[in-house]
């Protein structure tokens, strides 16, 4: 029996294996008028924004996306073996402890310190094709600024940007329906970012710091607080987490600018909305088009009995449009909304929310300033468009200001 199987046949069924789904579709809207749920290939799918949220915090439900690998058909390997080990997988007493280890790296007074540092990494990047008129947007701006980021948070050079980027692009390729197809170069991009862990565990070693790094390495030396793997999953998962997720999601907002034009010279006239635009780019276009929850325990919901074990999938994309909340869903970066699930939430609320926010904020603000009336400029290369999503290239032409 398939988790499809565990639920009531008459409700609507989304196939979000098929790399040519699409979580935005027609589809998937009127599955959500149809019903509160799907089935789908890997259990429920949560399609409404109440339920969602509701489910996001259910005490009967735990992170689910430890399972993506069996999911995929990927029952072995490297990458399984680190990301059913890691932070994110973890529950309970284990998870608190390894997010405490974490949380200094990630606080808001960081973001206050290093915004300056966003803005001449931004700056720079744009100096090196502004006059040009065009550019591979991923390429020339998402790929070095997100990494460029991460070197700046984890004292990293900036000179490995390149090697990382490319590190993060082939391990993220995990994280989408077509992992299986994907392994062998999922799995060779693990082994790389472990062993550059490796390095920068002995570099520290023998030059103690206070960076994010070097603190881990410190509370190593208790293998009480942090076992010698641990250290190495939680390094591989600040580079991986930071880099993937933020280089998709600054792509995937500027193709929202794109298709609605009047909002970008909204932005460029008005910078101060650059933190609600990152906001409402989440809601409408989440690199992460859904979160994922399993069930501890039988339970009801909605006259639905769920299955221990069940897998709960959170649409994001689908709640976050949802009529019966947002009255008028287009895309306003001025408009007051409810919160969106981006960054997932309860115990497991994105770890790195606050240097997401920052970073995207400074480089949204800049880019609108100096680049006007930005437009495709060629044919964009799309990862599938249901897990996590973005966009490999896009070229793009601009007005320089």
């Amino acid at each position: 029996m398939t988790q499809a199987d565990l639920t009531t046949p008459d409700a609507p069924y989304l196939d979000v294996a098929d790399p040519t789904f699409s979580i935005r579709s027609a589809e998937v809207m009127a599955a959500r008028d149809a019903s509160w749920y799907a089935r789908t290939p890997y259990g429920l799918a949560a399609l409404r924004y109440d339920d969602v949220q509701k489910l996001l915090r259910h005490p009967k439900l735990r992170q689910g996306s430890y399972r993506w690998p069996a999911h995929s058909g990927v029952t072995g390997g490297i990458f399984a073996q680190w990301w059913e080990s890691m932070l994110l997988s973890q529950e309970g007493d284990t998870h608190a402890r390894l997010r405490r280890m974490a949380n200094p790296a990630f606080s808001p007074k960081l973001i206050t310190d290093l915004r300056p540092k966003f803005q001449a990494l931004a700056n720079r990047l744009i100096d090196q094709f502004a006059a040009k008129g065009e550019c591979d947007f991923i390429a020339d701006f998402t790929e070095p600024y997100a990494t460029g980021v991460i070197c700046d948070l984890l004292g990293l050079p900036f000179e490995k940007w390149r090697e990382l980027a490319d590190i993060a692009g082939e391990m993220g390729l995990a994280l989408g329906v077509t992992f299986k197809q994907d392994l062998p170069i999922v799995e060779a991009a693990t082994a790389r970012l472990l062993a550059y862990a490796e390095e920068l565990v002995a570099a520290r070693r023998a030059e103690p710091s206070d960076d994010f790094i070097g603190t881990l390495v410190k509370a190593n030396a208790d293998k009480s607080q942090l076992s010698d793997q641990e250290l190495l999953d939680m390094i591989v998962l600040a580079i991986f987490g930071g880099i993937d997720t933020t280089r998709n999601q600054i792509g995937l907002a500027m193709a929202m600018f794109i298709e609605h034009p009047e909002q970008w010279a909204l932005l460029a006239d008005q910078p101060d909305l650059a933190k609600a635009a990152v906001e409402e780019v989440m809601r409408v276009r989440p690199t992460v088009t859904w979160v994922t929850r399993e069930a501890t325990e039988d339970f009801t919901y909605n006259d639905l009995p769920i299955a221990a074990g069940t897998t709960v999938h959170l649409f994001s994309q689908a709640a976050c449009s949802d009529p019966a909340v947002f009255a008028n869903p287009d895309f306003d970066i001025t408009a007051d909304r409810k919160p969106h699930f981006g960054f997932g939430g309860g115990a497991h609320h994105c770890l790195g929310h606050f240097i997401a926010r920052g970073d995207m904020t400074e480089a949204l603000k800049l880019l609108a300033q100096r680049l006007r009336n930005p437009r495709f400029n060629g044919t964009v290369e799309w990862l599938p468009d249901s897990g996590n999503t973005g966009a490999i290239s896009m070229p793009i032409a601009f007005d320089p200001s």
